[in-house]
């Protein structure tokens, strides 16, 4: 049997080794969190969540192996049929699921259940890889990427139909791979761009100048991009005149606004938007004159910037829950509700800090033995490991993960295939997104939304998701030199 026709001699080891560990290292740590003071059984009994999890981490195990020996051209072949029957999967939940915890997004088959949702993201980056595998297809502009888009809308909007916030804004990380692939890094920068406004207007919302007076959040924010729109222009000599003019009318209209409100009173939000939207109408005519590009795109970021700052503050105080309102207070620290919202990132963040550098010692934590953080061996599992094994221990466990990360994107470059080199860009973004935003959360760094650990947290359906979404990559990279590619 030759090299190319022998998964063995091609089967990358180094990514089984590091997904092996991982899962091992979260089985230990799901016993850790779950056990009980009193409890006298194994770590293998049915009635202990690590016992369950042991059965998971069996049968995805068998999963793992089914796929590699599958024939690697099945899931190129029948990637929008998968695609499609996920979808179908979601729309179903949303009518069948029951209501758990005030989301509809597990199906119950008898003991078991699942959550379609975990599939959708293997499905959703096989049917872009195929999409984007297609011949001649470049992502250059918007008319590629609108259809791409799409695929990731569909079941973006199903999930979120489920209520589950957190799952579905984990198909916000395909955008690393639409970078990876060839998407203009403004985009990057734009959402970006589109987070510090967000953090500006919701940070400082609560302190208003006046009644109808103007909120600093707004202000501050449109006085960003009001600079924004004075500094790029400002570099090129052509148009260093209109910048200082503009700079100059900006300061003397502050001073005019605030010498007027003394006798009528003024909206400072009308009057900073006025003259944020005057400015990037100035330079969209001046841009569209002169053929300047870039005049005309600062132009166009300052509008939708302007329409964005204040659709964040409308859909903030009108259209978010209220308790999604509490969750992004407690994260900017606008509120402390150590009792309610705050509650979880708070009991997290005393259960690391308690660990030390050398931790407590396996089953030795107290934050996590006496059941002081809720989800501890689900969403916030890697407080079990500050406590338990502390810096050292939760310093091991990301350098693993940056391991996988690393070995993945190794795997990515060396594809001659475009299907397989975008899902394996997927499949690291994926990843990526899961372990920021999780271990950020537990840090309270990030928002509260309710995603697992890679191969680390408990359950099935986050343990055979992950699986299936990596084995496919192992077997898509296995295949590179077998005969008939």
């Amino acid at each position: 049997m030759s090299k190319r026709d022998n998964i063995h001699a091609t089967f990358d080891w180094p990514t089984m080794i590091y997904y092996l560990v991982l899962v091992v290292m979260g089985w230990i740590s799901i016993y850790g969190a779950s056990f009980e003071i009193d409890y006298e059984g194994s770590i293998l009994s049915f009635d202990q969540r690590a016992g369950k999890q042991f059965v998971w981490i069996i049968t995805a195990l068998v999963l793992g192996g089914a796929v590699l020996l599958i024939d690697f051209r099945i899931f190129n072949y029948f990637a929008y049929i998968i695609y499609g029957v996920v979808l179908v999967l979601l729309i179903v939940t949303i009518f069948i699921a029951p209501d758990i915890k005030g989301s509809r997004s597990w199906l119950v088959i008898g003991p078991v259940s699942f959550q379609p949702a975990e599939l959708a993201k293997m499905a959703t980056a096989l049917a872009l890889a195929k999409f984007m595998s297609h011949h001649n297809f470049k992502l250059k502009g918007w008319k590629d990427m609108l259809p791409l888009i799409m695929l990731i809308f569909i079941p973006f909007a199903f999930i979120l139909l489920q209520k589950e916030t957190g799952s579905a804004l984990v198909f916000l990380s395909f955008l690393f791979m639409f970078y990876r692939e060839g998407m203009n890094g403004i985009v990057l920068l734009l959402g970006a761009l589109a987070i510090v406004l967000f953090i500006i207007v919701i940070r400082f919302s609560i302190e208003t100048i006046g009644i109808d007076q103007g909120s600093w959040g707004i202000i501050a924010a449109l006085a960003l991009i009001q600079t924004l729109q004075i500094i790029v222009p400002l570099r090129s000599t052509a148009h260093k005149r209109e910048s200082m003019i503009i700079a100059t009318a900006s300061l003397l209209l502050i001073i005019v606004s605030l010498v007027v409100n003394n006798w009528w009173m003024i909206n400072f939000n009308y009057v900073a938007g006025g003259t944020v939207g005057a400015t990037a109408v100035f330079w969209l005519v001046s841009g569209l004159l002169r053929r300047y590009s870039a005049l005309t795109a600062i132009s166009t970021i300052a509008l939708g910037s302007l329409l964005f700052i204040f659709a964040s503050d409308i859909i903030f105080n009108r259209v978010l829950e209220p308790h999604h309102q509490i969750r992004i207070k407690v994260l900017l620290n606008m509120e402390e509700d150590l009792t309610g919202a705050g509650y979880n990132v708070n009991q997290s963040k005393i259960a690391i800090g308690s660990g030390g550098f050398w931790g407590k010692g396996f089953l030795n934590g107290t934050q996590t033995k006496l059941k002081y953080v809720p989800e501890q061996d689900t969403d916030f599992i890697f407080c079990t490991v500050g406590e338990e094994h502390g810096f050292w221990g939760s310093t091991l466990v990301l350098i693993i993960y940056w391991l996988l990360l690393m070995r993945i994107l190794t795997i990515a470059e060396r594809q001659r295939e475009t299907f397989h080199r975008v899902y394996a860009y997927s499949v690291v973004s994926i990843l990526f997104f899961h372990l920021m935003i999780n271990v950020g959360m537990v840090l309270g760094l990030m928002p509260v939304i309710g995603i697992p650990l890679p191969f680390f947290s408990y359950g099935g359906s986050s343990l055979w998701g992950f699986t299936l979404l990596l084995f496919i990559l192992l077997r898509l990279d296995a295949s590179r030199l077998e005969r008939g590619r």
